[in-house]
Parts: structure tokens; C-alpha cells; sequence
């Protein structure tokens, strides 16, 4: 029997075992703040296989020295990072290191939910609940990935790490204090919901908030006044023509070509006022926005400033008020591989093995903690996992259990090629 097979047979055989481990790791409502009894799982499972396992509270003194972090809260008390590592045999081999975050959105309204957020109810195949796609299932299939190669007795020459982390969805600050602690490697997964396509680029990603002032005076004499809604509707405006004057380049490049927006700026929330027969003083508009792959975060930081400053040539108000940019919340970097790095190859080739067919190139349309890895750590990283993207965030998120197997299996082979057998125990 061919390697290839007895990979293929080993996750079929543990297949009910791994999806119960999946549902128990989705029951366990992970939003920021509340990781630790899941990444107790997690430790225990990595310890269970004879890892290194390292378990730590991100240090906020530390994290705070990186330009990468903008913090959403001051201690991680109750939220530990989980690493385990999967020693080679040879200081010489090559290493990867396979990332994801525990983490999850909340659930929102839980009466839209056809199944409960948190059941992990398999129907059809698919295996429901928050962070199932996003991205639990991929954690779940690079656990696999790693523990069907310590089942065979496959010795690599290479370390593995496996890392998951905390605090991807508020800002990367697990993976940052990963980079911190000194875990590196030469080139990263993460199992983001890609449905199995390749992103060998991902883009990164910005919180903003601007705020516009205006000039108050009473309802039933609005004209004295000026109204900071009014103003902020043509911040507005130059805001989407800046996100098609960064988007229009990239339509060209192959990996976001039938993407109608690679790097979107997305208006979440546009506030302002404080009494309905007031003419509103003050107004606030908050967003993402998109950091394309190879620009720094200061480059794309710079664009959008520029674009302000632009606003006083449109309209003199901005002269004398000018429209002004805080920046918090998430701040990831763009991160990626270049096309001719070999673990692309080699993942592409993988995939051709277990799908008899060529795979999908693409680009992200979503920051990752790829970025940080990348830019931070110095660590070439690629996105590849089971999820559906469209269901990330979603109500009713699922993953396709067959989706989350075959990606264990391509990955599991792509490790053996890429970091080398040692020696087999039969």
C-alpha cells in the first residue's frame, strides 16, 4: 500500500472520533474572552499525541511593543494560547508551522438560527454551529492532518507546530504573542475557510473611525446651522471612490480576477446627533478597510488620510473643520507567499493527488493572521482549509464534513513531502 493510501485509510478509520471532537470544540461558545475551556481540549489532545505542548496568557506589556497590535482589552486572564510541537529528527529539515484561531463572532440573533448555534448538528454532511466554518473545521483538519502522521510512525526530519491561538477575529493578538515567544518556522498553513481553494495571497485589514463635525442650531431653523451628517455623507462618497480607485489595479491580477471588489472598504456603522429637532454637531463614521497584498499597513493608512485631506477642494467646510481618522480594533497586515515558493507547489500537487483535478489560485478578500506570520514573523504563509466562505459569520454556519477529511488528507501529504521523512515505524 502506497503512502498516499495508508493516509487516506488511517483518517477514514478515525473519522467519527474526529467529527465528535469537532462538535464538542463547537458546543464551547469561544467569543473573545472565553477560549480557555476549549483550548483545555485542545492542549489535551495535543499532549495526548506526545507533543510539547505549550500553554500561556498573552502578555499585554509584551504585545503592546508591536506596531501590529491596536488592543481591544488590557489582560487576556482566561484566554491562553495553545502550542504543541511536533519535533524532527533533523535540525536540518524543513518546518511549517499550522496556525488557526479558537475564536469565534458572536452568534447574534439566536432565533434566526434553524439550528442552534452551538449544537454541532450534523444534517446532510454538514456539521453546524458558530466557527464551524470559521474556523474550527480547519483547525479540526490540520489536527488530523498532524495526528494521522504520528499514527503511521512517520518520524519527519522537520518540526511541526501547531498552534491554536486566541483573538484572530478582534485583532491577532494570539498569533502576535506566538511570533513573540519565538515560534518560527519556514512557512505557515492556516485553514481558513478558502473552500478549498489556495489563497497564496491574503489581504490585510483596517478599523477606522472618522469623525466630521458640523455646526448645531435648532430643527425648525436648520439652515443656521450646518449638519455633520450632511458633511459626512460626502466623506462617504470619497470613501467608495477611493475604494474603486485601489480596487481598479487589482482587478487585473489573475488571483482576484473574478473578484468584483479584492480589497473592500465597508461602511459598518455612520452615526451622528443627539436630538431628532437638533441639526446634528457631531458625526462618526466607522468601517474596514481592505490592505492589499504587498502594501504596508502605513502605505494604506497614508491613501486614506491623503483622501481627506482631498475633502477641503470639494467643499471649504472641510478648510475650517477638517474630517479626521482614528484607527483601532483589528490591524492585520497583508500576508502571502511568491509564486514560485515551493509549499505552493507542493500543495498544489497534493491536491491534483486526492481530487484528480487541478486546484483553485486565489486571493483573499479577508485579513488572516497570515499577515502577522508573514510580516511580523517573517514566515511565508498560505490560507487552504475546508470552510465555505460565504458562511463565515453567518447565521446557520456550517462546514462539509467530506470538504474537511480530504483537506486533512492533502495536507497531511504536503507535510511528509515538505518537511521530509526521517524514518517510518512500522
Amino acid at each position: 500500500m502506497d503512502l498516499h493510501q495508508k493516509v487516506k485509510g488511517k483518517i477514514a478509520e478515525r473519522r467519527d472520533e474526529y467529527t465528535e471532537f469537532l462538535q464538542q470544540i463547537v458546543k464551547e461558545p469561544t467569543t473573545t474572552g472565553n477560549e480557555l475551556k476549549a483550548q483545555t481540549f485542545m492542549a489535551e489532545r495535543l499532549k495526548g499525541n506526545g507533543l510539547d505542548v505549550d500553554e500561556w496568557i498573552p502578555n499585554y506589556d509584551e504585545l503592546v511593543k508591536s506596531k501590529f497590535f491596536n488592543p481591544i482589552r488590557d489582560n487576556y486572564e482566561g484566554s491562553p494560547n495553545v502550542v504543541g510541537v511536533l519535533k524532527g529528527a533533523s535540525n536540518k529539515g524543513r518546518s511549517v508551522i499550522l496556525n488557526g484561531h479558537i475564536d469565534v463572532v458572536p452568534a447574534g440573533d439566536e432565533s434566526k438560527w434553524k439550528h442552534h448555534p452551538y449544537s454541532g448538528d450534523i444534517v446532510d454532511g454538514k456539521l453546524y454551529g458558530r466557527g464551524t466554518t470559521d474556523m474550527k473545521g480547519g483547525n479540526v483538519s490540520t489536527l488530523i492532518a498532524l495526528e494521522t502522521i504520528i499514527a503511521l510512525g512517520i518520524k519527519l526530519k522537520g518540526d511541526v507546530i501547531y498552534e491554536s491561538v486566541i483573538e484572530e477575529e478582534t485583532g491577532g493578538a494570539g498569533t502576535l504573542a506566538a511570533i513573540q515567544r519565538g515560534y518560527k518556522a519556514d512557512v505557515a498553513i492556516l485553514p481558513e475557510p478558502s473552500e478549498m481553494r489556495i489563497f497564496p495571497q491574503q489581504q490585510g485589514s483596517l478599523w477606522f473611525e472618522v469623525d466630521v463635525t458640523g455646526e448645531s442650531a435648532h430643527g425648525g431653523t436648520r439652515y443656521e446651522g450646518v449638519s455633520a451628517l450632511e458633511k459626512g455623507w460626502i466623506v462617504f462618497d470619497e470613501i467608495m471612490k477611493l475604494e474603486e480607485k485601489r480596487n481598479a489595479p487589482l482587478r487585473k491580477d489573475p488571483l482576484y480576477k473574478d473578484n468584483p471588489i479584492p480589497i473592500p472598504i465597508n461602511i459598518g456603522q455612520f452615526n451622528g446627533g443627539i436630538f431628532p429637532s437638533s441639526v446634528a454637531e457631531k458625526a462618526k463614521i466607522q468601517g474596514r478597510y481592505g490592505v492589499a497584498p504587498g502594501e504596508t499597513i502605513d502605505e494604506a493608512k497614508e491613501e486614506f488620510v491623503a483622501m481627506l485631506e482631498n475633502l477641503k477642494t470639494i467643499d471649504d467646510w472641510f478648510e475650517k473643520y477638517p474630517a479626521t481618522v482614528k484607527w483601532g480594533g483589528i490591524h492585520l497586515p497583508p500576508g502571502g507567499v511568491e509564486m514560485d515558493h515551493p509549499m505552493l507547489k507542493i500543495l498544489q500537487e497534493k491536491f491534483v493527488e486526492v481530487e484528480n483535478e487541478e486546484a483553485v489560485l486565489a486571493g483573499s478578500t479577508w485579513g488572516t493572521d497570515g499577515g502577522l506570520l508573514t510580516q511580523a514573523g517573517g514566515i511565508p504563509s498560505i490560507v487552504f482549509g475546508p470552510g465555505t466562505t460565504s458562511m463565515a459569520h453567518f447565521t446557520d454556519e456550517y462546514v462539509e464534513l467530506d470538504k474537511l477529511f480530504r483537506t486533512a488528507e492533502i495536507i497531511a501529504l504536503a507535510i511528509i513531502e515538505w518537511c521530509e521523512i526521517h524514518s517510518i515505524k512500522e
